[in-house]
């Protein structure tokens, strides 16, 4: 692949729009441009998730999705490209379906935390959300596949899912939302 960048800033940006993968340019503030930063800023929290002690299975499906979350955005910067497909969601899906087969059924809400790699999941479960829904607004006015809204709404599940395997095996336990505390 090469250098890719042989210089960090060109410039061109400095009046407030930004080029997008087909060469054209739209403003920085663009539903694009926001659904795909996005998902970059889900990316990165990703990776907080990823320095922080995991079980194996957990890290390397965190760095799966670290890869198919760089190929999203990569759909989304360029319009007409496709990168996430119903295989995608799939693995999505059975990695869900695998982590949460030994977790007790949910009685209650689970409130942000259980120790530090559950919480910052769950920082990285509501900027998956957020992301879901900003690609959500940009596929009002423009083409969206259908697949980039399902691996996004997939993939806040799976780590919520994360989340609750993380505060079991960090010892903390789940924090659950207790509706009948008191009340000053």
């Amino acid at each position: 692949m090469g250098n890719r960048l042989s210089k960090i800033y060109t410039r061109t940006g400095d009046d407030g729009s930004t080029g997008l993968g087909d060469g054209s340019r739209v403003g920085k503030d663009s539903l694009r441009v926001t659904a795909y930063g996005t998902v970059d800023e889900l990316n990165s929290a990703i990776g907080v998730v990823l320095a922080t002690e995991l079980p194996d299975a957990v890290r390397d499906g965190l760095i799966a999705v670290q890869h198919q979350l760089f190929d999203l955005g990569g759909e989304l910067c360029i319009p007409g490209h496709a990168a996430i497909f119903t295989a995608d969601i799939e693995r999505l899906e059975q990695r869900l379906d695998a982590l949460n087969a030994d977790l007790p059924p949910l009685k209650e809400f689970i409130l942000p935390g259980g120790g530090i790699a559950a919480a910052y999941c769950h920082m990285a479960r509501t900027i998956a959300r957020r992301a879901e829904r900003h690609t959500v607004a940009l596929a009002r006015v423009e083409t969206v596949r259908p697949e980039v809204v399902h691996y996004l709404n997939r993939l806040s599940d799976l780590l919520f899912v994360i989340c609750r395997v993380l505060a079991r095996a960090s010892g903390h336990g789940e924090v659950l939302w207790n509706h009948e505390r008191q009340r000053s």
